[in-house]
């Protein structure tokens, strides 16, 4: 998994709803035309009430993982407030940009909620910011891409996102040889915090 080859070809896909954010991925990693594991958690609490999901190298996202929640901690002990989303954000992509010459060979998406609601990103390699209602990275996007233009509709309960993740990440694991694996994991970001729940893809 540490290894600079490994990749998580991957299906992964953010949701902005009435009542808070959706993050979600299969769980197939890849090395070339080999399935490496089938069984790789994709989606990752990076604050209480903020999460990430990666695609591409998997060493080069453990890193801005680590990075950032190192960065947030320290932010959270120096000011004693919370991280805006905005701001985790734009640290983000000055960080990925700052790499543009020797990227970062992956895509993220981050999403959470603050004082100023919910907050959906997407970043490309050299730290591209884009705010999203709904978005998917990886491989298998462009399966995704169809179901979510004619399903997604604003102001969507949790459950309905969740039914709209199962039937457009299922739909790219049957279509993207890179995605697939034994599991969705779907992390549900509230005002409650973030909880992440694992379920057999079928």
């Amino acid at each position: 998994m540490e290894d600079k080859i490994t990749k998580t070809g991957t299906t992964t896909i953010g949701l902005v709803c009435k009542d808070g954010i959706l993050l979600a991925s299969e769980s197939k990693a890849s090395m070339g035309y080999m399935v490496v594991n089938k069984d790789v958690q994709k989606v990752f609490k990076i604050d209480d009430k903020i999460g990430m999901t990666i695609a591409g190298m998997v060493s080069d996202a453990q890193q801005l993982i680590n990075i950032l929640k190192a960065e947030i901690s320290l932010y959270k002990l120096e000011t004693d407030e919370e991280m805006k989303i905005n701001a985790v954000a734009h640290l983000l992509s000055q960080i990925m940009y700052s790499r543009r010459l020797y990227p970062y060979y992956t895509q993220i998406i981050i999403g959470g909620i603050d004082s100023e609601g919910s907050h959906l990103f997407s970043f490309d390699p050299t730290g591209s910011c884009i705010k999203e209602k709904y978005v998917s990275t990886g491989s298998g996007s462009p399966f995704v891409y169809g179901i979510l233009e004619k399903d997604f509709k604003d102001n969507m309960t949790l459950e309905q996102g969740k039914k709209l993740i199962r039937d457009a990440i299922k739909s790219a694991a049957q279509r993207d040889m890179a995605s697939g694996g034994e599991k969705l994991w779907i992390a549900e970001i509230t005002e409650k915090g973030f909880k992440l729940m694992e379920e057999k893809l079928k």
